[in-house]
């Protein structure tokens, strides 16, 4: 409102942006919306576009089935950072970054870096009686 007093009154862009401590672009943007819209669309605000998703739903099935799947060679289990360079490589995405990738994973309940997973090679007679001698898991 004061952006507009000033302007009114004659002062210059640069000078009513220096009297209230703002941006000139600012006032100039302020100035332009009421001589377009009056007064309510000069002191509101548009709501601004919201970027395009970086994955579609295609994208995301074979995210998640490639996450479904076991990690790559070498790797225990999947990590935010595995999943979206694994991604790229495997040309589901153009680019992934890791926030996108845990978004998208968390969108489906995913936690895979969350997993505790371990491999018996060879269930053996030695295998099953450790199992009977074992503690209950508590849940």
């Amino acid at each position: 409102m004061r952006t507009l007093l000033l302007l009114d009154l004659g002062y210059t862009v640069t000078a009513t942006a220096e009297a209230l401590g703002t941006l000139p672009t600012e006032t100039a943007r302020i100035g332009k919306r009421y001589l377009t819209g009056g007064i309510e669309h000069a002191l509101g605000d548009d709501p601004r576009p919201k970027p395009p998703p970086m994955l579609d739903s295609t994208q995301q099935a074979a995210m998640v089935a490639m996450v479904g799947g076991p990690p790559p060679e070498g790797r225990a289990r999947w990590s935010v950072r595995l999943v979206a360079m694994e991604a790229v490589k495997r040309g589901i995405a153009p680019r992934l970054g890791r926030e996108t990738a845990r978004v998208a994973l968390a969108d489906h309940g995913l936690k895979p870096w969350r997993e505790k997973m371990w491999c018996v090679p060879e269930i053996s007679s030695e295998f099953i009686d450790r199992m009977r001698r074992a503690p209950p898991l508590r849940s």
